[in-house]
């Protein structure tokens, strides 16, 4: 489990095991190059589309390096700011005199207060940052990572109060980044300058054991009945009847749903079915696509008859 506590105002995290997390043979291949990149001096880029994993596997990688770790997502909204600080509220200093009783003599100093925020509480300290869908922010917000990550020297606004134009980055800082290749919406595309800076490890959908062990792990279900749903999603996704091939998504919903309903994975059984479809449907086609739906649907009666 992640445990937060404050640090200024950010939080941090303290990395603890993952409840649930699955480290199969693959995955396991995965941390390790990962791990071994960041022990090298080199940031990590786990680059995938949705349902890949990034987030978890950057929290699980973050673990392992055993260092507190700090969190940021990419927000379009972003500014240099919100990544490194900025004067928040004030600071009020009032001094009232009346040693004689007849005289009233007040003094007030008014300054504004500096808060690091999540980027330089990472260098400063040494923790580790996952920087989550960074790509989502736009790139001149990002441009204070490229001395970050090359010269370990993060570039400080003037007004910081402390008189130093710059922070060095502590030793051992570690930074993972996450991103979404295939996401269209509020996305912009990253620096040539930062992407060069960091190893890109581009993540696909996992092989059927660990998406089976996944299931399981996320679900209770036995193993048999989770084999026969991640079958009827796999097949799906090698269809090429989907806009979006389903993820080990699409079988932990229907896992855990049909839990809920007690029903039992069967083609007999119409609460399955129905389960298979709307969720499986879903995922697979963008919203209001009712023809692209309908063709997903047809294909999955065919594939539900055949896996169960």
């Amino acid at each position: 489990m992640v445990m937060t506590r404050d640090e200024g105002v950010s939080t941090v995290l303290e990395p603890r095991p993952l409840p649930n997390f699955v480290e199969t043979k693959s995955i396991k291949e995965i941390t390790d190059r990962a791990l071994a990149y960041i022990a090298a001096g080199f940031p990590v880029h786990l680059r995938g589309v949705s349902g890949t994993g990034k987030t978890t596997l950057a929290l699980h990688i973050a673990s392992k390096v055993d260092r507190p770790v700090v969190m940021i997502h990419g927000d379009e909204e972003f500014s240099t700011s919100d990544l490194v600080g900025g004067e928040y509220g004030y600071r009020i200093r009032k001094v009232v005199d009346n040693f004689i009783h007849s005289v009233l003599k007040t003094e007030e100093d008014m300054t504004r207060r500096w808060v690091d925020n999540r980027l330089t509480v990472a260098c400063k300290y040494g923790f580790t940052l996952i920087y989550d869908e960074f790509t989502r922010s736009r790139p001149e917000a990002n441009n204070i990572l490229l001395s970050v990550l090359q010269e370990k020297m993060l570039d400080m606004p003037a007004n910081r109060g402390d008189g130093e134009g710059y922070l060095k980055v502590d030793p051992d800082f570690t930074a993972i980044f996450t991103s979404n290749p295939e996401e269209y919406a509020g996305v912009y595309r990253s620096q040539d300058a930062l992407r060069d800076r960091m190893v890109t490890m581009d993540l696909d959908h996992f092989d059927e054991e660990t998406e089976i062990a996944i299931t399981v792990a996320k679900s209770g279900m036995s193993r048999r009945d989770a084999a026969k749903i991640v079958g009827i999603v796999r097949a799906l996704r090698d269809s090429g009847v989907c806009e979006y091939a389903p993820t080990v998504r699409g079988p932990i919903m229907i896992a855990k749903t049909l839990k809920v309903l007690h029903g039992s994975v069967n083609s007999q059984n119409g609460i399955f079915r129905k389960l298979c479809l709307d969720i499986l449907a879903s995922e697979t086609s963008r919203v209001g696509s009712k023809s692209q739906s309908t063709r997903v649907r047809e294909k999955l009666n065919e594939i539900i008859d055949q896996y169960s």
